[in-house]
């Protein structure tokens, strides 16, 4: 018995692939999304900047949005982590283009769409990964107003926490902790001064109590929050193994699409953080649903 061909199989469950999945459903289009349930924004118990869900915890985001993406029926919902894609060719028998292994299965598709994402590198200080999306935050965006102009601190990567420390104050009086990333040059110093910033130069040992920076020299500094310039990397490596081109960040690589989501690779589209360098759940939303309705009409156009 042939397998069955579905339009569209999109690795990655979460926000951007939901969107996506949200307009092909609309389409009337066989879907299947894979996903193994490990959300970026997991840590977070709160997401802002997203109209109509601001302050809302992110998880009940995602499950809504699954929920109402899976009332459509031609989608479909796997649990598990897709471990292979690879591009197949079309054959009298079959008009499949990519065959997926997930769950120890062998899935098969049109068109291909990878919402990904991608995961956080933390700085290697002892007290930070338990405090991650709860007193130590990525985005001052999505985490800066709710700490009420308290005290706030930067903690350096390298020089690109510049950027960081001179946003920061917008939010609350801001310490950037320089912590032996680089050495600030004098016209740094300038503009750190004229942004209102104070200059720690003393290493972090630890992080303690709600966001409580211990220093070498013995001093603790306690802050209503902490930001830090996190790299990060693939979360999967399925666009590696596919052979797709990337673009270099100031913090991480990205899978590179053009303005409609295609990536290098014909029938295959990429959405969300793992195709953008700026990242936020509306930005995800907004990405996948660009992404939903290329694919779309990539399928109305056959050409592959």
């Amino acid at each position: 018995m042939q397998d069955h061909i579905h339009d569209v199989i999109i690795i990655g469950g979460s926000y951007a692939g939901l969107s996506a999945a949200l307009q092909l459903g609309r389409a009337r289009r066989d879907v299947l999304i894979i996903d193994e349930g490990k959300r970026r924004n997991r840590f977070a118990s709160h997401s802002h900047g997203f109209l109509t869900q601001d302050g809302v915890d992110p998880a009940i985001i995602a499950a809504d949005a699954r929920a109402q993406v899976m009332e459509y029926p031609t989608v479909q919902w796997l649990a598990g982590c897709a471990d292979k894609a690879v591009r197949i060719g079309k054959n009298e028998r079959s008009d499949a283009a990519f065959e997926v292994t997930a769950s120890s299965r062998r899935h098969f598709s049109r068109r291909l769409l990878l919402a990904t994402g991608v995961k956080d590198i933390l700085p290697e200080i002892k007290g930070l990964e338990e405090r991650w999306g709860k007193a130590v935050f990525h985005c001052p965006y999505c985490h800066g107003y709710e700490l009420n102009r308290g005290k706030i601190g930067v903690i350096a990567g390298s020089e690109l926490s510049m950027h960081h420390a001179l946003m920061l104050p917008d939010w609350g009086p801001t310490t950037f902790l320089v912590n032996d990333a680089f050495k600030p040059d004098a016209e740094q110093l300038e503009s750190l001064e004229n942004r209102g910033v104070s200059i720690e130069l003393s290493p972090i040992r630890e992080i303690t109590g709600h966001a409580d920076v211990q220093l070498a020299d013995g001093r603790t500094l306690p802050f209503a929050g902490l930001f830090s310039l996190a790299r990060f990397e693939m979360a999967s490596p399925i666009a590696e193994g596919l052979g797709l081109s990337f673009e270099e960040g100031p913090v991480g690589r990205v899978i590179k699409t053009d303005p409609m989501k295609e990536t290098s690779m014909p029938g295959v589209f990429a959405c969300g953080d793992a195709a953008r360098q700026m990242a936020s759940v509306a930005l995800a939303v907004g990405d996948g649903n660009l992404a939903g309705a290329s694919v779309h009409r990539s399928l109305m156009f056959a050409t592959i």
